[in-house]
């Protein structure tokens, strides 16, 4: 959009609050001189907008007694995609008065409900597309009015939710709330919710309650098949870039040596991690990943220790090079 054509719009947008504005204010508010303002308000003229031009001392413009826009006509759904693709993917000072603006010239009902997204949603990484709309902006509303619900979950049945928040995780949409029946807390997602009725009442909610690290501590601790247990002489940043949180948990109490936990379903992978922290570490549990560090440790060291002429390609059959063979990984 030109400049010129954006002060345009500007100007509609101030003149659509209402009252007399003049001339002298509406060209401080654009950034512009008088006689640019009257050009401008010529053009929104040509567009068939009755804007009234007032003569005198305190003159200015306004528009037409009784003259609005009309509500921009979306359904629920394509507001909440365009809304989302302006909070989560624009981001910024244009993203945020981008979905002002849409919010003004909405439907006050579905305006309402709009809101309540952004003040429920967390991220931790990318932005995925949107749920169904039918799922997500009930949801919404019930963290904001801390509103027990009843939903439909995958092959489980009905079930009543009370919801923290939501949280966006590694391509997913995730609500983080309590199982009043079970009395436990539950992470729910989106795509396995079919439908979502508000029930009556409100739930107290935790005062320290924060969705995100729920989430992934609930991720780091699932009962997967080997549970680790280990010692590592580094800082928390250190072992979160090989670790991340939604992996394992660090136990700070023990510094310098930190104690981190982690579940997973095989272990091949974690002795290329420890190696990539590059800091002292003591494996407490299991035995196997000790085999497994150890191994790693054994072909790094038989790599190293090869002469530069080993590693050269040899000549095969009809003068081409074959290429080095190399010790298969844990896993490969």
């Amino acid at each position: 959009m030109t400049r010129p054509t954006a002060r345009v719009l500007t100007l509609l947008e101030l003149l659509q609050s209402g009252g007399l504005r003049t001339v002298g204010d509406l060209a401080s508010r654009l950034g512009v001189d008088e006689r640019t303002v009257r050009r401008y308000a010529a053009h929104l003229i040509d567009l068939d907008i009755p804007v009234e031009a007032v003569r005198g001392r305190h003159g200015g413009y306004r528009l037409a007694r009784g003259h609005r826009l009309p509500p921009l006509m979306l359904s629920d759904d394509e507001a909440l995609a365009v809304l989302l693709g302006l909070t989560s993917q624009a981001g910024g000072t244009a993203g945020e008065t981008a979905a002002a603006k849409l919010r003004r010239v909405l439907p006050v009902r579905l305006a309402r409900r709009l809101d309540a997204v952004p003040a429920s949603l967390a991220f931790t990484g990318p932005r995925p597309a949107a749920p169904d709309g039918a799922v997500l902006l009930p949801l919404a509303a019930a963290v904001r009015d801390r509103q027990p619900v009843r939903l439909t979950y995958a092959d489980r049945g009905e079930r009543i939710f009370h919801p923290y928040g939501l949280v966006v995780h590694s391509g997913r949409w995730y609500a983080v709330g309590l199982d009043p029946a079970a009395a436990e807390e539950r992470t729910l997602r989106l795509d396995r919710i079919a439908d979502v009725r508000g029930l009556p009442g409100t739930f107290d909610r935790p005062a320290e309650v924060d969705p995100v690290d729920r989430l992934l501590t609930g991720f780091a601790t699932a009962a997967y098949r080997h549970r680790v247990r280990l010692r590592i002489r580094a800082t928390v940043a250190e072992i979160r870039a090989a670790f991340p949180a939604g992996v394992a948990v660090i136990h700070e109490e023990t510094a310098p040596w930190l104690r981190v936990e982690l579940r997973a379903e095989n272990l091949d992978w974690i002795p290329a991690r420890l190696a990539g922290v590059d800091r002292p570490f003591v494996v407490d549990h299991p035995a196997e990943l000790r085999d497994l560090v150890v191994a790693l440790a054994d072909r790094l060291a038989v790599s190293a220790r090869r002469s530069a002429a080993e590693a050269e390609p040899v000549p095969g059959p009809g003068g081409t090079a074959d290429r080095p063979e190399h010790d298969a990984g844990p896993g490969r």
